[in-house]
């Protein structure tokens, strides 16, 4: 006899069985033997559910087709989780009509579910990308899992920053898990994987629908204790992932842009609302009580201090306040000429250190790093 986890598998695998009508179809008929057993007429009274759909439910060979996707996951390394599994993300457990079955490649830990998003336009600005990658790296220097869903723009580069750091980092798709989209980010995907886990709720082979990214913005919500929303214009699935964040009862923060750049629009429309205002991955920290530990770094300086090296962090005492030459740095490094320019590359990477014409570097410290313009978060 085919269990039940099988058929639920099977029923995931047709088209547009959104999370609300799948959730509405098992509460009425108890299971998805009772959803499979349900006559045309029994399933087409449900809100949402109309005739193809209903044939499509009775025509459904689910022992064999959930068995074939079982293997074709397995053949790929990829895990099928349903609701009643014990390693489905409890937080995302908790979310009106969860997605029923979540195929995942890469592993959760328990610590990805204190997670938080960062989110935010496609078509992002040299600031928003900036920001969204020093966000990334200092969230995940502070020891927590940034999530997001592996789109150009703002979701990239937020994963970037959390492997950078080394961090624990999340990516949410509207795809199946074989159909990496966009397809250049393949490799960021491999790297996602490689270091925490590639997530979707769609069956394998599913191409980028539009109808897919709300379903799996509410996910990237749902994994997530906050969202932090970087760039967004004033309509925009970013802003969509807010709502649904607020609706699970998620808190929501903002980055502040130019009153002059279309993508800042909608984040600033979400500070004038209530957002929290964002300067950097501090202020999220902050908004949690019990993440008040993470908070190692000296008053003043950035979160991403917390997560440094020892050669960085004598390097940074070396330095001082003053903006510096090279050469000058070289001399009162602890390390070769090599390791110190290594070292000015990395510090600069992770927004602690700048380059000024003349090959001059200057420590970004204080007010320069957290609470300086904008442009500077």
């Amino acid at each position: 006899m085919t269990n039940e986890r099988t058929l639920t598998i099977a029923l995931n695998t047709l088209p547009r069985l959104r999370a609300a009508i799948a959730g509405a179809a098992f509460e009425r008929f108890g299971s998805a033997a009772g959803v499979l057993a349900a006559s045309a007429a029994e399933l087409t009274a449900l809100r949402g559910v109309g005739p193809v759909l209903a044939a499509a439910v009775r025509s459904l060979d689910a022992p064999r087709v959930g068995e074939e996707e079982e293997r074709r996951a397995r053949d790929r390394g990829i895990a099928i989780l349903t609701l009643d599994d014990q390693e489905y993300p409890e937080r995302l457990r908790l979310i009106p009509d969860p997605p029923r079955v979540l195929y995942r490649l890469g592993e959760l830990l328990p610590q990805d579910g204190a997670g938080i998003a960062v989110v935010g336009a496609r078509a992002a600005t040299a600031y928003g990308r900036t920001v969204a990658e020093r966000l990334g790296r200092e969230l995940a220097g502070a020891g927590l899992t940034v999530v997001s869903g592996l789109a150009r723009g703002i979701d990239a580069c937020a994963h970037r920053g959390a492997l950078a750091e080394g961090g624990r980092t999340v990516a949410v798709l509207g795809t199946g898990l074989d159909r990496v989209y966009p397809p250049e980010h393949a490799r960021l995907a491999a790297e996602v994987a490689a270091r925490g886990a590639l997530l979707s709720e769609f069956p394998l082979g599913s191409e980028p629908e539009p109808w897919h990214f709300p379903l799996r913005n509410r996910a990237i919500s749902g994994l997530s204790r906050g969202v932090v929303v970087v760039e967004a214009a004033v309509r925009s699935g970013a802003l969509g992932t807010a709502d649904m964040a607020l609706e699970q009862g998620r808190e929501v923060f903002a980055v502040p842009g130019p009153i002059t750049s279309p993508t800042s629009a909608g984040t600033n429309r979400l500070i004038r609302q209530g957002a929290g205002l964002i300067e950097g991955a501090r202020d999220v920290l902050e908004a949690f009580p019990d993440l008040a530990a993470l908070l190692t770094a000296a008053p003043g300086e950035p979160v991403a201090l917390a997560g440094l090296s020892e050669e960085e962090r004598r390097l940074l005492a070396a330095m001082g306040a003053a903006a510096l030459p090279i050469d000058e740095i070289i001399r009162v490094s602890p390390g070769s000429a090599a390791a110190t320019a290594a070292l000015l590359t990395a510090l600069e990477l992770k927004g602690l250190v700048r380059q000024q014409p003349g090959k001059i570097f200057a420590r970004l410290t204080g007010d320069s790093t957290q609470r300086g313009t904008p442009g500077h978060v």
